[in-house]
């Protein structure tokens, strides 16, 4: 098991690869726990070609209080605790760029949505050069609970890394197995969770272009009481909205996980579809905010260049 010392020495410095909504969350909490910690970022953002993409990054490297690096060597320069928290379709090739530029022993979680196969490969590529690989798995959105959202870890160094979230202030819990494990119930589990938004996409826009959506609900409100499937349909609107790319690319991973598992993979890569096409639209999330979900559909409609609801076509 890891010291206290050890530990304490750990959090002077904490990385983190990539800097979205996550990464900014888990800051956001982890400075109430750990007051005296330096965290340090880096993300691929700060080298697009779109210069307002590199000013956006780096304003929410100043908005966060976190030294933003101009890379990943100078990222995990003087740490040894690692978070990587990129997009999924790039957690691979951030393994690949970290297990040239760690040291060994240092902490790598993996909190990325990855298949299993593919957090395999990455710790493969890692602990050869002797960096602690820990299959990290976040179990809700990080909003409100930051740092507190519930985590699962896997793989030999597990029970390590527990003690170092923990100290944290993290709320994780191991999960007996190899590495994998932990990202194998994350992924099953987002069939269910990213596929219901999916469905209720698909529902309620065919529901809305028919005139029909409103009856639609309230049907479905009978049928499964205390849903509350207007609000749901919105918040589920919202999400992907604001986070269906990201989405999309975590479901590409659920489909070769359920691929790898000799299943059809058919409902996850429609998934992905819906995900991707509301994603794609890029809506400003400012844009609904206030919106509810008759009002959210007819905006997504009239983004795709359909004709929505006549009843809502002053919006």
């Amino acid at each position: 098991m890891a010291s206290e010392n050890s530990n304490t020495n750990r959090r002077s410095v904490v990385t983190l690869l990539g800097f979205g909504e996550a990464a900014a969350a888990f800051v956001a909490g982890w400075r109430e726990d750990n007051p005296d910690t330096i965290f340090k970022a880096y993300d691929i953002k700060t080298d697009h070609q779109d210069g307002s993409v590199r000013d956006g990054k780096r304003r929410d490297y100043e908005r966060n209080n976190v030294a933003g690096c101009g890379s990943l060597v100078e990222a995990v320069e003087g740490s040894s605790l690692v978070f990587s928290l990129v997009t999924a379709d790039q957690a691979y090739a951030a393994a690949e760029y970290a297990a040239k530029a760690l040291g060994p022993n240092t902490f790598f979680f993996d909190c990325n949505s990855c298949a299993p196969g593919t957090k395999q490969r990455s710790a493969e590529l890692l602990m050869k050069s002797g960096i602690c690989y820990v299959d990290t798995a976040v179990m809700s959105p990080v909003h409100p609970k930051l740092h507190k959202s519930p985590i699962l870890i896997s793989g030999p160094h597990a029970e390590d890394g527990l003690e170092i979230l923990t100290e944290l202030g993290m709320v994780a819990q191991m999960v007996e197995g190899e590495i994998g494990r932990a990202s194998s119930i994350k992924m099953v589990r987002s069939i269910m969770v990213k596929g219901l938004e999916a469905l209720v996409a698909e529902c309620v826009l065919a529901g809305h272009k028919a005139g029909v959506d409103d009856v639609v609900l309230e049907s479905l409100e009978k049928s499964y009481p205390g849903f509350g499937w207007k609000d749901r349909a919105g918040y589920m609107f919202e999400r992907m909205i604001v986070h269906g790319k990201r989405r999309a690319a975590e479901m590409r991973e659920v489909a070769i996980t359920v691929d790898d598992l000799g299943l059809n993979n058919g409902m996850a890569r429609a998934i992905v579809d819906w995900q991707q096409s509301i994603g794609d639209l890029e809506i400003p999330a400012a844009d609904i905010k206030d919106m509810d979900f008759s009002e959210r559909a007819e905006t997504i409609l009239q983004s795709l260049g359909l004709s929505g609801n006549p009843k809502n076509k002053n919006i």
